[in-house]
């Protein structure tokens, strides 16, 4: 008994993909066809509507999103982002993690099979190609075990050509978000020598698409996506997941037009395991390769709709839902993500709407002390930075806010601070010697732009040692 239940569970001794001698084992899967098909494929048309439309939206002349990681520039929904603001991200990605954890938790890995880049483009725009070139999944494998003759270099000619386009398609799109479809547009007009560098990496990005959707596949998400692993620590019985109902299924057995079924409904067909995209046979229960595609729902349901049988032996269902029969549970866990999740949401609003437009770091010059000046002042010298978090140029003044005294700047007259620009320089700062109240004398100053406050500064104004310390 003990031999046969490890015979049974060896499927989760390895990976679908690679067999017993660790060679890679070729999936041709089937064409889906049904309900969530059709939705996958309006979801799809939408998706990249919105992916390859976001370049070309613009807010007062500027991208409504770039992310120009070579200089350092963000724009995220039109407003534009710089290092300075890192933290900002940094609650940002952490409320992403937790959003997939609870997403996770709920729905299981839906994400990968209705979301994700990588299951979009394989499934819904390469694996359409390849339908079109090569034929159904039938004969693709056909071609595949056939020797090299005219017709299969043609099509597997035709289809690389295919897949090299649009990989191409796909990283000049990517390559936008980057620098700026405008920018891109600009180098594409321009002489080929004066952007080699450019060239050279979008063809480096076009051979990592064709080689990922060609030769790689389903074995980005079963064996390189991280999320993958996250998985398995993330679901519990209640999770909602593709799943077989293993009550109503079992014992299987094969169908026998008009006779009194005294088995389960499933009439082990096996087209659940012909569609899968990573090849696995859902009747195992959740596995780590199931991207929760549903194309096992619509296969199954196609053959329970043939054999007058009802619909949804597999469907979206939690573990104890099937088990147990009972609804849906609100679990503790859920409710303790949603919690994080709400906290971290109102800590990332909370920093986006106080976030001020101009950045200023101002820090006392190293190696220099005070110095005595007439009118019995002290000065003390600063090196200051303003950077500009807006479309606008902007033209700022610093003042004394809690101390009597002035500013001077060095070799400028007035802080003109471009748009989406930094400006960097240095200042004296004045203080009356009666004003000062030790060594070190706290002093905040105020940045103001046409009379309006925008941000006050807080620093120190070092003196000679005093009795007042």
């Amino acid at each position: 008994m003990i031999a046969q239940n490890n015979e049974i569970d060896s499927f989760r001794d390895k990976v679908s993909t690679i067999d017993k001698k660790g060679k890679r084992v070729w999936l041709f899967p089937q064409q889906p066809k049904g309900k969530f098909y059709n939705l996958r494929t309006m979801f799809t048309a939408f998706y990249l509507v919105v992916l390859f439309g976001l370049p070309f939206l613009k807010v007062n002349g500027h991208p409504l999103f770039l992310v120009n990681i070579l200089e350092r520039k963000f724009i995220l929904f039109g407003q534009i982002f710089w290092p300075q603001d890192f933290f900002i991200f940094a609650i940002g990605m952490i409320t992403f993690i937790v959003f997939i954890a609870l997403f996770t938790v709920v729905f299981g890995r839906v994400f990968c099979g209705w979301a994700c880049p990588q299951t979009i483009f394989m499934e819904m725009v390469f694996r359409r190609v390849e339908y079109m070139i090569e034929g159904n999944a039938a004969q693709q494998k056909m071609l595949a075990q056939a020797p090299w003759h005219t017709d299969k270099i043609l099509k597997k000619g035709t289809k690389w050509l295919a897949f090299w386009l649009i990989s191409f398609v796909i990283a000049n799109i990517f390559f936008s978000y980057i620098i700026g479809v405008d920018e891109l547009i600009k180098m594409i007009r321009e002489p080929f020598d004066q952007h080699v560098g450019t060239f050279v990496s979008l063809t480096v990005f076009t051979t990592v698409f064709f080689f990922i959707y060609l030769w790689m596949r389903e074995q980005i998400c079963t064996v390189v996506c991280p999320y993958g692993r996250m998985q398995g620590v993330l679901l519990d019985r209640n999770s909602m997941v593709v799943a077989y109902d293993y009550k109503r299924g079992e014992m299987r057995g094969k169908f026998k037009k008009n006779e009194e079924r005294t088995l389960g409904d499933c009439v082990d067909c096996n087209q659940c395991v012909k569609v899968c995209p990573t090849g696995i046979d859902i009747r195992n229960g959740t596995q780590l390769e199931c991207v929760n595609c549903t194309a096992c729902i619509d296969a199954c349901n196609n053959m329970m709709d043939a054999v007058g049988l009802p619909r949804d032996l597999i469907r979206i269902a939690s573990e104890n839902n099937i088990a147990k029969n009972r609804p849906w549970v609100f679990t503790l866990r859920m409710k303790a993500y949603i919690f994080a999740q709400c906290v971290l949401l109102g800590l990332l609003v909370f920093l986006l709407v106080s976030r001020k437009d101009v950045g200023v770091t101002l820090l006392r010059t190293p190696g220099q002390l005070y110095q005595e000046q007439p009118n019995n002042q002290m000065s003390n010298l600063y090196n200051y930075k303003l950077l500009n978090k807006t479309f606008q140029d902007k033209d700022l003044e610093l003042v004394p806010e809690n101390f009597k005294g002035t500013i001077k700047l060095i070799g400028e007259t007035k802080l003109h601070v471009p748009k989406d620009g930094i400006i960097a320089g240095t200042m004296f700062v004045y203080m009356d010697k009666s004003a000062m109240k030790g060594r070190k004398t706290p002093i905040k100053i105020t940045v103001l732009e046409k009379g309006k406050k925008l941000t006050t500064i807080s620093t120190s104004f070092l003196g000679p040692f005093t009795d007042k310390n």
